[in-house]
């Protein structure tokens, strides 16, 4: 049994239930997206503020001291204590690897500069003065984006409450200011 819907147009009773079907999967997949937009925009203001480098984190913790062990400790010492007056140039004219500790200077730097150290080395003029001479690599070859995430968990594993405050502040203003 045909039904004329107008001129030219011709529907079944097979055809307008397979419309609503159609209709129903449409409506269920954007009833979907929009749960899925309001899930990651919930996320997103949860992380606001956190740290890729999250020194709470016990798994990421572990992972970074194995990678601190393997390719920081050497330079940085096992207790992060740096290389011996890390302040002054050696007699060839680079610096000494600095503490990591709460005695150094790392925990003033944001954590987007930290990485940046960290995967590309001390890059003269971007995370550096223009002239700066240091050993410090690159590890942009060597390492994942994880592994240098954790190596700086680990690092602020080491730091007194403080000192993690002022320096998630710090990353915060930075963060805000890139916005």
């Amino acid at each position: 049994m045909a039904m004329n819907d107008g001129p030219g147009t011709t529907s079944t009773p097979e055809n307008g239930t397979s419309a609503r079907v159609r209709n129903r999967i449409g409506v269920g997949l954007l009833a979907a997206s929009f749960a899925f937009l309001v899930g990651a925009i919930i996320v997103a203001m949860q992380l606001e503020g956190k740290s890729s480098a999250d020194p709470d984190n016990p798994r990421q913790v572990a992972l970074g001291r194995s990678v601190y062990e393997r390719t920081c400790a050497y330079c940085h010492g096992a207790r992060l204590e740096g290389q011996p007056n890390w302040q002054e140039k050696l007699p060839r004219g680079r610096m000494p690897a600095p503490p990591h500790d709460a005695s150094g200077h790392t925990w003033h730097h944001p954590d987007a500069v930290l990485f940046g150290i960290t995967k590309h080395g001390l890059v003269p003029g971007k995370y550096a003065p223009p002239s700066y001479q240091s050993d410090m690599p690159t590890f942009a070859g060597t390492l994942s984006d994880e592994e240098v995430w954790g190596a700086l968990a680990y690092i602020k594993s080491f730091w007194p409450p403080d000192i993690r405050k002022a320096q998630r502040e710090m990353t915060a203003e930075t963060e805000q200011k890139r916005r």
